[in-house]
């Protein structure tokens, strides 16, 4: 690597990834939501938008792994935002096919526009150093546990290998939270066809097509509101409520936790095929807005209300999807900043959430009818143990086999709770999606 010659520039993909950076850390932002608006204002594209994509989201899977490097190799705590700056430059190095003296030069001139001039020979010494290994021998060097290698909080390991059941599976499962997720789109039924997408078709799920490269947005069914950005493991979600069968009446559906409007969508395809309506409920505005959004293409009402306490009568719908807020820990490879967020404490405040959005959902639900209650964590206490609880507290509701409703999927039951379904990134090629099918067979 030279020490000489003329200063290497930074170039705009590099400068947005790192603002992203920053939105993130600062402004709890979601990555995925940041990234997509800073390419467009900075007419970012092409190769340089997926180069940016990848220095976000890599750097955020590794996120773990390279404060522990850089914490030994610094011995002191840098700054928050040169910390940012090297992390970007750790992942080039030890991830990516950047040559070390583009990663190194183009980290410490980013330093130098976005913090300063003092800590640049700071960042310089550091990554150089850091250069010196590849990623397997500095992680031997250190004797890292499990958590670091795999860069995941250890209480997340060990709330993963509880509810994956299988610890023969486990680095699979932390390896498949690592890789960069494909972009899966859906063909809303009477809207679209996969055909007319594109990409590469996928078992999981007869709806769903997997992007070769580019943008979405380009795609003219994902811009005119009929087809979608979806993981498939949604979309067997909303399958699920749509092909259990309900006796009589078939018209009116309802998605309880409808933000921002994905799975909306998908059902309010699916019930105008049946000629039935979907009521979406969201419980924030800004929410509610993103699902007004998702629904132009199809037919369905939106309304902003407290899904605890429902503005709608007992036993007024056939259909009803609980799909409930919860920690994210099953959607690590596409939000992965979710990993460093969530403690063990937030659990104490989303179960009795969860409990009483089911609860409600089940009042909501006719003598006959079907409520899916899904989350997009694999955490036991967020699903076996919400269903178990609510159940035991009921005697007019059963829980029915989820399995038979997705012939697509195999070895998914759940380790905890039988008839329930457990997605997995590793097994499946999906997020990490629970679900489970409760009839409601009488009065309360």
């Amino acid at each position: 690597m030279s020490r000489g010659g003329p200063r290497t520039t930074v170039d705009a993909a590099r400068l947005a990834a790192y603002d992203v950076l920053v939105a993130v850390r600062e402004d709890d932002a979601y990555a995925n939501l940041v990234l997509p608006r800073l390419l467009r204002e900075r007419s970012i594209s092409g190769r340089d938008a997926a180069f940016t994509t990848e220095l976000v989201g890599g750097t955020l899977r590794g996120l773990g792994t390279y404060d522990a490097l850089l914490d030994h190799l610094t011995g002191r705590p840098p700054d928050a935002a040169v910390r940012d700056a090297l992390r970007l430059g750790a992942h080039q190095l030890l991830a990516m096919r950047v040559p070390d003296h583009a990663a190194v030069g183009s980290t410490v001139e980013l330093v130098r526009r976005r913090v300063g001039h003092k800590p640049a020979g700071f960042v310089n010494a550091v990554l150089r150093r850091l250069a010196t290994r590849s990623l397997t021998d500095w992680l031997d060097a250190l004797d890292a546990p499990l958590d670091v290698r795999t860069s995941h909080p250890s209480w997340v390991v060990v709330a993963l290998a509880r509810a994956l059941g299988r610890p023969e599976e486990l680095e699979a499962l932390l390896a498949a939270d690592n890789e960069r997720p494909t972009v899966t789109l859906v063909a809303r039924p009477g809207l679209a066809t996969v055909a007319e997408l594109g990409g590469t078709p996928l078992p999981t799920s007869p709806l769903a097509v997997t992007m070769d490269g580019g943008d979405p947005g380009a795609v003219p069914a994902v811009r005119e509101g009929r087809a979608g950005v979806q993981d498939a493991g949604s979309q067997l979600v909303a399958l699920a409520l749509a092909r259990a069968e309900v006796a009589g009446r078939d018209e009116r559906w309802l998605d309880v936790c409808a933000g921002p409007g994905g799975k909306a969508a998908l059902l309010a395809a699916l019930a105008e095929q049946r000629g039935a309506r979907l009521l979406a409920h969201e419980r924030a505005p800004h929410r509610a807005v993103l699902v007004q959004q998702a629904l132009r293409a199809t037919v369905g009402d939106v309304v902003v209300g407290d899904g605890t306490r429902p503005c709608w009568a007992p036993g007024s719908f056939d259909r009803v999807l609980v799909d409930a807020p919860c920690s994210g820990l099953g959607a690590l490879r596409r939000r992965p900043e979710s990993r460093w967020r969530r403690v063990p404490a937030d659990l104490e405040a989303l179960v009795p959430l969860q409990r009483a959005l089911l609860d409600a959902a089940l009042d909501g639900v006719r003598p006959g009818g079907v409520v899916v209650y899904a989350t997009c964590s694999p955490v036991v206490e967020e699903t076996a143990g919400v269903v178990t609880e609510v159940l035991a507290g009921r005697d007019d509701v059963r829980l029915e086999e989820a399995a038979p409703l997705l012939p697509e999927v195999s070895d998914a039951a759940s380790a905890h709770l039988p008839g329930a379904v457990q997605l997995w990134p590793h097994r499946h090629g999906t997020d990490a999606m629970f679900l489970a099918v409760l009839r409601r067979t009488g009065p309360a």
